[in-house]
């Protein structure tokens, strides 16, 4: 079978809405926390959303956007590869992880924003058009910030358009080369168990009111690969853990994960 026609069956749940997962929604329920998350198998066909209206809504992307920013940032050689070091400039940041020099793999893992600044200027505002606009990725509101356009909410995607997208991440049907694929890959590894590996990327919108917290990512098992878009209403610092613990819990509810 064609990865096109599996992209084609992965992609047909999506025009169509979704029963509520009364299981999904009492975790939400139990946090008293306003969200969504979807998860999707690629192969059985099953897909399992709580909110699904907020689930086809629009948020700012976020740090979710480095999962895309690292493919473009490779295929334009922005970076070499997920060793390269990139030069820290001296600026005290509000973060401690990112006052250092950091190399790709180390900038994904603790989402360093002046680096991925830095890959944006070196790729350019004309360069993300075209990709964004290749890709269908998301909504790109003009005019925009090349360094910002991420952070600042110019930017949207939908928990279901971030499934759709990771899933032709994993099909690799986007126009990026084999190197650019295997680079994302190795930064994005969250886990590896016997029984799973999951790879993943956070997200935390604060310019916006009120802010959005994202975890989207994927997981391979030896029967399936599971895709999972989280997004919640965040109301303080407290409640960014549960963007993993609620993802989590979920993929366990469902049988994904033990």
């Amino acid at each position: 079978m064609s990865k096109l026609f599996i992209l084609f069956l992965a992609l047909l749940w999506s025009l169509s809405a979704a029963a509520e997962d009364q299981v999904l929604a009492g975790l939400f329920s139990q946090q008293r926390l306003d969200g969504t998350i979807v998860i999707s198998s690629l192969h059985n066909g099953n897909n399992f959303i709580h909110n699904d209206l907020r689930a086809n809504q629009r948020f700012p992307i976020a740090s979710t956007f480095k999962i895309m920013n690292t493919l473009i940032a490779v295929e334009e050689n922005a970076i070499s590869g997920k060793d390269e070091v990139l030069k820290w400039d001296g600026n005290i940041y509000d973060f401690p992880d990112w006052n250092h020099d950091q190399t790709l793999e180390s900038a994904f893992k603790v989402s360093c924003v002046w680096c991925f600044q830095e890959f944006a200027r070196r790729v350019g505002a004309e360069k993300y058009r075209g990709y964004l606009r290749k890709t269908a990725y998301g909504e790109l509101r003009e005019p925009f910030d090349e360094t910002t356009f991420w952070l600042d909410g110019s930017l949207q995607i939908s928990a279901i358009e971030q499934i759709n997208f990771l899933k032709k991440v994993y099909l690799r049907t986007l126009p990026f080369s084999a190197h650019s694929y295997e680079t994302l890959r190795q930064v994005m590894l969250v886990e590896q168990t016997p029984s799973y590996t999951m790879w993943a990327k956070t997200g935390w919108a604060t310019r916006v009111k009120p802010q959005v917290g994202w975890y989207v990512g994927y997981i391979e098992t030896p029967q399936d690969v599971w895709f999972f878009a989280t997004n919640i209403e965040v109301r303080d610092k407290q409640d960014l853990p549960l963007r993993q613990q609620l993802t989590r819990d979920a993929l366990k509810a469902k049988g994904v994960i033990k």
